[in-house]
């Protein structure tokens, strides 16, 4: 089996404001940027081979933690659509009830005009067979609801209720995939370190 790590870009002012960032090009913090000078990934997946998503927040979080990626259209988080720039509290408040039913339908929520968790898992899985099926271990710089769909279908969560593992949103969280690309969740949480 393959192992795939996936890591999270780090802050954007979207992150701190609760903003859904989806495809919007959103660059990060400087306290952010400052953050990962001082960091790098821990052996052995530095010494994997990197992907990330071709957004600026993931290409200059691995930029920052010493990474040579190939960019993959693939890994772009979740297009949220309408939602994009927008609060989930400024959303419940505007939306109510529609917004409410829409959330329950877990991997199947569906912002209008964007994707849903499941589109994101179709997407992904052709590159997560191409990376089975080349059998080299990978880190891919990606997103929040990137991560969430990988983490969903390896632990067979349909993205209702609370996940079965807390995920630290910048740590490393580590699979292992099938053959045929499927994901089964082998660690999850691990910190990057000080250099």
């Amino acid at each position: 089996m393959t192992r795939l790590a996936l890591l999270r870009h780090a802050p954007t002012a979207w992150n701190k404001a609760g903003r859904m960032q989806g495809v919007t090009d959103t660059p990060l913090l400087d306290d952010s940027r400052a953050d990962l000078r001082r960091r790098c990934v821990p052996v052995p997946y530095a010494e994997f081979r990197a992907l990330s998503s071709p957004l600026s927040r993931c290409r200059d979080t691995a930029a920052l933690l010493g990474l040579v990626v190939t960019l993959d259209r693939r890994l772009v988080e979740m297009d949220w659509g309408e939602f994009q720039g927008r609060t989930l509290t400024e959303l419940r408040a505007e939306r109510g009830i529609d917004l409410i039913t829409n959330e329950t339908r877990g991997l199947d929520f569906r912002p209008p005009g964007g994707e849903s968790p499941r589109d994101v898992q179709a997407r992904v899985g052709p590159l997560l067979a191409e990376i089975a099926a080349a059998g080299t271990p990978t880190l891919a710089v990606t997103h929040r609801g990137v991560i969430r769909a990988i983490y969903a279908q390896a632990v067979g969560w349909d993205m209702t209720g609370k996940p079965p593992h807390g995920l630290d949103l910048y740590a490393l969280h580590v699979f292992t995939l099938e053959r045929d690309g499927r994901p089964q969740l082998a660690d999850v949480n691990i910190a990057l370190e000080y250099r």
